[in-house]
Parts: structure tokens; C-alpha cells; sequence
């Protein structure tokens, strides 16, 4: 069988999404075309983010493969599953303008993990499949979809599938990724970095996957969640074939890098310069010195607020106090050239507060972002305690409590999304 793996031409103006708007490598997409060939299909991945392809030159180019399944991500890249934008605008303008050559349509991604009939029908798609998907793809050619845990599709004038089980990747079998020349050479990008201009390409890697904390804001419950590591042999040898290629930048993927000594003894020796999202509590000093030793030059912290209470009311279970966590913070950057404390707003802290520490923290060279106001991703504790489980209306429920709750966004959000793009 031929699949078609489509990563749409991403937009997001007009929305509260906060996450990187430049093209990333889609990891989950190439995890997907090797479980196809390994399955004996065939595979093509069709990024139009990076190669900035009109709806007309991505439906021509499937009409010239011709297609038996397309798969339409619905988040752009694994990345930014966590905070992926409300709005399926993107999805189902794509899903309107390759529907005719696009074979048995199947949507993958946060929403319809959350959502599944909701998006399986604003999408006009066959089905869609929850969660951890890229394994699970070949089963779609091979086996009875009542089988298949996880897919819903329409069945007998039926809804089948929604028996609320998601497909959990084996992250210990995903390949080292090798990507085409011409994708590396597109990927100018270097996600999170400021300490000096691109000389040469960047890439995303993933060495992990979940996270073993609990905070109530992340949305992972139905992907991504359970803390699972690659073979630090696997992210070696996509390191390596990375590097041979030009690429002189990745940035780990992983919701949660932890202080892996083995791995970062390895990549000192390599040369490399990387970024990495964790939290600053669980770094020890001497781990921070082989961090900016094995070349990390981007540091995303969650500090996520100043006060232990509102930590605490956020599921963070830190045994640090705010200062001293500064003070890691302020010994991290005296290793690592760039490092960001992130802050959420939950409404229980004053913006002069806020400021005050801000203004602390960029006078000790720690850059704190306006903290964006959290949103009760469908997938996360704090939706459940607000709503229960997420059901059709999850998404559009979510931003209109978002748009009745918060009267102002971050810096790093666009501004208000309309009304009538709700749900659409």
C-alpha cells in the first residue's frame, strides 16, 4: 500500500497558540514512513510547512502518488503537541483541498486523540487514530479496524472506537532518522537558540519521551505521558548522521531533559550545540557544569511561578524555594549562555509582583518571558477538574472559558482569535 504522511502549511494568525512558528523536522512523521517500509509499504512524508507548499501544490503532489491512505497531522511536529493550538483551521482547510486525492483520509494529532468525532467529521476524515500513532500505521492496511485500538472511525451508521483507548508508542524501537539532503539544507532554524547566528543547519532529535511529574497544566494524557528513553546508541547514531550532514544545532524535543551524565559525556565529545527544555530543581551543580560542557547553549526552565502556593496548586512538587531555584538558574548560566526561566499566569499573582521578579532576573542575566495565561488543554489535569473527561466539545469548550477568563495574552501569543473560529 502507498501513505501519504501530510504535515500542513502551518498559520496561526489570530490565535492564542504561543509555541515556535518556523518549520521543525517532523519526527513523527518519520517514525511513521519507517514503521511503513518496515512493514513493506510505502512511505512519503509531504511537509508543506517547510517547503512552503500552496493547498494546490500539496494536492498535486498526492495526485501524483496517488495514495491509498494520507495521514493529516493536526499539530505541527511532536514539539508542540503539548500546546498545540485550539483552532483546527489549518487541518481542515488542508483536509477540504486534498480530500479527492487524498485515498482513505486518517487524522492524527492532540485533537482528534482528545476529540476523535469531532475532528473526524469537521475533517470529513475516514477515521482517526489516538495517540502515539507512527507504530500503529501499518495496522490500518493489514487488519480489521475494529482491531485496531484506538481508531474510530464511522462503521454502519456508527461511531466505533470510542472506547477510550490510545495507541502507546514502543520508543525504545524508533529508528535513528536520516532525513533528505534538501530537508536539512531547508532546516535554517535553530528552535530556542540566541547566543549566536545559524553558521549551518539545526534539527530537532527526541531522547525521551514523557515526563515522570504530574504538573495539572501539561497536556499529555492521551500521548506523551509515561516517561520512556531511546537507546542513547539510537539518538547517537542520528546525532552523528546529523552532523555529517552540515547540521551544526538540534534542539531535544523531550518535555522533560533530564541529567543524563552517560549522554552528555557523549555529546562533549562530538561538538555539537543543542538546547533543551527541564526544570531547574532537579539539576545538581556539578551536572550543570557537563551540560554547558557537552555544548548546551539554550536553556528552558519551568519555573512556571515565583510562589511555593501557587507551585504547589500547579501539581510541581518541588522541595526548592523560589530563590533557590534562582540561584540554579543564575549557576546554569554561568555554564550555558542562554537560559529562560519560564512563567505561566494563573491569575493568583500580582503583574507588579511579577514584574519586580522579572526585572530580578534579567539583572542577573536569566531571561523571564510575560508569563502566558494557562490554557485548559483538553488532555491536561486542569481541564479535567474544571469539565471531566474531553468530549466532542473539548476544544471549543476550552477557548471560550479561555476567552471569558483572560483579558490579556502574553508577548508571546498574536492576539485573540475570533469568535466564529471557534471549533473551525
Amino acid at each position: 500500500m502507498r501513505f501519504a504522511l501530510v504535515n500542513p502549511n502551518w498559520c496561526f494568525a489570530g490565535s492564542v497558540y504561543f509555541g515556535c512558528r518556523e518549520p521543525h523536522l517532523p519526527l513523527e512523521l518519520g517514525y511513521a514512513a519507517r514503521a511503513l517500509e518496515d512493514a513493506g509499504h510505502e512511505a512519503v512524508i509531504i511537509d508543506a510547512h517547510l517547503f512552503n507548499l500552496s493547498l494546490g501544490d500539496l494536492r498535486a503532489r498526492l495526485e501524483d502518488f496517488a495514495p491509498d491512505f494520507t495521514v493529516l497531522v493536526t499539530a505541527p511536529t511532536y514539539l508542540f503537541w503539548r500546546c498545540a493550538q485550539p483552532e483546527l483551521t489549518v487541518p481542515e482547510l488542508t483536509a477540504a483541498a486534498i480530500i479527492e486525492a487524498a485515498g482513505v483520509l486518517v487524522a492524527v494529532g492532540p485533537h482528534p486523540s482528545t476529540s476523535p468525532g469531532s475532528v473526524l467529521a469537521k475533517l470529513r476524515a475516514d477515521a482517526v487514530l489516538r495517540g502515539e500513532f507512527e507504530q500503529a500505521l501499518p495496522l490500518l492496511a493489514d487488519k480489521d479496524w475494529r482491531e485496531i485500538p484506538g481508531l474510530v472511525f464511522n462503521w454502519r451508521g456508527r461511531l466505533h472506537g470510542k472506547d477510550g483507548r490510545v495507541q502507546t508508542a514502543k520508543v525504545e524501537a524508533l529508528p535513528a532518522l536520516s532525513w533528505p539532503d534538501e530537508w536539512i539544507s531547508r532546516h535554517v532554524h535553530h528552535h530556542h537558540r540566541f547566543d549566536a547566528p545559524p553558521k549551518g543547519p539545526g534539527a530537532e532529535v527526541e531522547a525521551s519521551r514523557g515526563c515522570p511529574f504530574g504538573c495539572v497544566f501539561c497536556a499529555r494524557e492521551y500521548f506523551r505521558g509515561v516517561y520512556r528513553k531511546r537507546p542513547m546508541a539510537t539518538v547517537l547514531a542520528e546525532i552523528d548522521g546529523l552532523l555529517s550532514r552540515g547540521v551544526e544545532y538540534v534542539y531535544f524535543i523531550d518535555e522533560l531533559f533530564l541529567a543524563d551524565r552517560p549522554l552528555l559525556s557523549e555529546l562533549a565529545a562530538r561538538g555539537l550545540k543543542f538546547g533543551i527544555q527541564t526544570r531547574i530543581d532537579i539539576w545538581k551543580p556539578r551536572d550543570l557544569e557537563l551540560l554547558g560542557r557537552a555544548g548546551c547553549v539554550s536553556v528552558e526552565a519551568g519555573l512556571e511561578c515565583l510562589t511555593p502556593d501557587v507551585r504547589a496548586l500547579l501539581g510541581k512538587r518541588s522541595a526548592m524555594s523560589t530563590e533557590q531555584m534562582v540561584e540554579r538558574l543564575v549557576m546554569a548560566k554561568s555554564n550555558i549562555p542562554f537560559v529562560q526561566a519560564n512563567l505561566v499566569d494563573v491569575g493568583c499573582e500580582s503583574p507588579d509582583f511579577v514584574a519586580e521578579w522579572r526585572d530580578r532576573l534579567h539583572s542577573r542575566g536569566i531571561w523571564a518571558n510575560d508569563p502566558v495565561p494557562i490554557f485548559p488543554y483538553p488532555g491536561s489535569n486542569i481541564y479535567r477538574r474544571k469539565w471531566g473527561e474531553p468530549d466532542d466539545l473539548a476544544w471549543e469548550r476550552a477557548l471560550q472559558d479561555y476567552h471569558a477568563g483572560v483579558t490579556r495574552l502574553s508577548e508571546l501569543q498574536d492576539a485573540w482569535s475570533m469568535p466564529a473560529a471557534v471549533g473551525s
